[in-house]
């Protein structure tokens, strides 16, 4: 391995937690949101002879990945939920500035998430993936709007207890 790859492979591995943030943060499919986190790093890759080594290199990836979610939120005018120019370039300037021991706590979330079953996973899907409201989830698992409202409150607490280490989801 070249020390230019060498380099760039560093750098990488530690901008990719604050990519991946930012990304998760307006991507709201996860599919999606891996795509253009895989092109992001390409880029990255490519462009790495264009980078100053003078000038931190989290900002510098983040403005990579903030132009490549222009081009997929461009492609997806016709969605209900969109960002606008200046709500990206706030969200990346914001990741940027994360420590990156905060970072480990998404990817908690995401560990704990992917260990729920049942209804509980059921109801993070419908209400984070499927972006549903809390009457529309009663609709259609045949509750009560209050009894899905209070079960989302006790799913983040649990989760929120899991993220922490004090509790498994269950």
């Amino acid at each position: 391995m070249d020390d230019r790859l060498r380099q760039v492979t560093r750098e990488w591995t530690l901008a990719q937690p604050a990519v991946a943030a930012f990304l998760t943060a307006v991507v709201r499919d996860f599919r999606e949101r891996d795509d253009i986190l895989q092109e992001v790093a390409v880029a990255v890759l490519e462009s790495f002879d264009r980078y100053d080594p003078a000038r931190p290199f989290i900002p510098w990836a983040m403005g990579i990945a903030r132009n490549r979610v222009g081009v997929w939120l461009r492609g997806r005018k016709r969605e209900r939920v969109r960002f606008d120019s200046d709500a990206v370039e706030g969200l990346a300037v914001a990741f940027a500035e994360i420590p990156a021991a905060e970072y480990r706590r998404l990817d908690r979330l995401a560990e704990c998430v992917a260990r729920l079953e049942g209804r509980a996973r059921e109801l993070c899907r419908l209400r984070y993936v499927d972006d549903l409201k809390p009457a529309a989830i009663a609709a259609r698992l045949g509750m009560q709007a209050n009894s899905v409202a209070k079960a989302l409150e006790r799913l983040r607490a649990r989760l929120r207890a899991c993220i922490e280490g004090e509790a498994e989801p269950a």
